[in-house]
């Protein structure tokens, strides 16, 4: 069976729920977006990021400093 977009299956409909390391671009550089959020949730957690890192590598430091700050919860 072919894959069909739109189609019902077991894995999540939002592709932004997939695990960084699963993207087929998690292994090129950042975007500007995720550079400018990064900086500003390290600045706010004390720590300093390397700014080289892929966008998979952006992706899960987003996630951990958004737990470490209590940034993205909701309320």
């Amino acid at each position: 069976m072919t894959d069909m977009l739109g189609a019902s299956s077991d894995e999540p409909t939002n592709p932004a729920s997939k695990d960084p390391s699963d993207w087929v671009t998690g292994d090129e550089p950042m975007t500007a977006a995720q550079r400018s959020y990064l900086d500003t949730l390290a600045r706010e957690a004390g720590e300093e990021i390397p700014a080289d890192i892929t966008k998979a590598e952006a992706s899960e430091q987003i996630d951990r400093l958004q737990e470490k700050t209590g940034r993205g919860q909701s309320s």
